[in-house]
């Protein structure tokens, strides 16, 4: 019995028409929800990203302002910008595509984005909000967009076991607080993880975010397992695949993720759900 496979395009969706009610009732106020772009440089992956960024917008009816910078912009110059953003009472987030360029200090710019409009999911006040669950800010993205999966889909979360695989600050540790957070027990596990199979089997949710190919394979799951493939890679074959070996998981668990379609779709209704909360703080 093959799993139910978890696509992200039906969370998305439900995701987007609560947007579309909170942004109505907010416009009946007479706030414009707004998100500011900055973009540095030409880079294919960046624009799409954009592009894609555009389109929800417009149909959420939310305002979208770009500022387009050239690669050889100074960091000066860049800090400038976001703290103009940061004091334009228009604007309720701001994005910064990353990477950026290798002569500014990323990590600076980062933490010049006010933690009110880091709808991105950031800097360190939107961290500490995520560990502390009190202040301002708001979980990057795609650890979100895990959480919206598994409570679109009905996912047992309270008194569960997860296990999570990656320890980043963008993906790994912030979902293992927001899991945490729903009362599941959770395990981080990483490269120097001793016996990560055993691990991932005694798991009942399993969020995979390392990083690298297929890097979880038949031995890491068992019947019963909710498996959540965060990763983006490529094969030897060139084509798309998550940290899940796919077509393993599929023959045992219950429910898996596919990649793409999963929890990738739901990353940018995640951005402009941040976008309104923010605007209605």
């Amino acid at each position: 019995m093959s799993a139910e496979i978890l696509k992200g395009v039906p969370v998305a969706a439900a995701l987007n028409e609560k947007s579309k009610e909170i942004c109505a009732g907010l416009k009946l106020k007479g706030i414009n929800p707004c998100l500011a772009i900055v973009r540095v440089g030409e880079k294919g992956d960046d624009i799409a990203y954009e592009r894609g960024i555009l389109k929800r917008c417009s149909a959420l009816n939310v305002d979208a302002r770009q500022i387009i910078l050239p690669e050889t912009v100074s960091q000066s110059e860049l800090v400038a910008v976001i703290k103009e953003l940061n004091s334009d009472a228009e604007i309720h987030g701001i994005l910064v595509f990353m990477p950026l360029p290798s002569h500014i200090d990323e990590a600076a710019v980062r933490e010049t984005i006010a933690p009110e409009k880091d709808v991105d999911g950031v800097t360190s006040g939107s961290a500490a909000y995520v560990y502390s669950g009190k202040g301002i800010g708001f979980a990057p993205c795609t650890a979100r967009a895990v959480l919206e999966i598994l409570k679109y889909y009905n996912i047992p979360i309270a008194s569960r076991r997860a296990a999570v695989f990656g320890r980043s600050m963008v993906i790994g540790k912030p979902v293992s607080m927001l899991l945490m957070a729903e009362n599941a027990t959770v395990t981080v596990c990483h490269s120097r993880s001793l016996n990560a199979e055993e691990l991932a089997k005694q798991a009942d949710i399993v969020v995979a975010a390392l990083g690298k190919a297929k890097a979880l394979g038949g031995d890491y799951f068992r019947e019963g397992q909710c498996i959540i493939d965060v990763g983006i890679n490529f094969d030897e074959d060139g084509k798309m695949c998550g940290d899940v070996d796919f077509s393993a998981a599929e023959e045992t668990v219950s429910q898996v993720t596919p990649v793409p379609g999963g929890v990738g779709a739901v990353t940018t209704a995640v951005l402009l759900r941040h976008t309104l909360e923010a605007a209605e703080k």
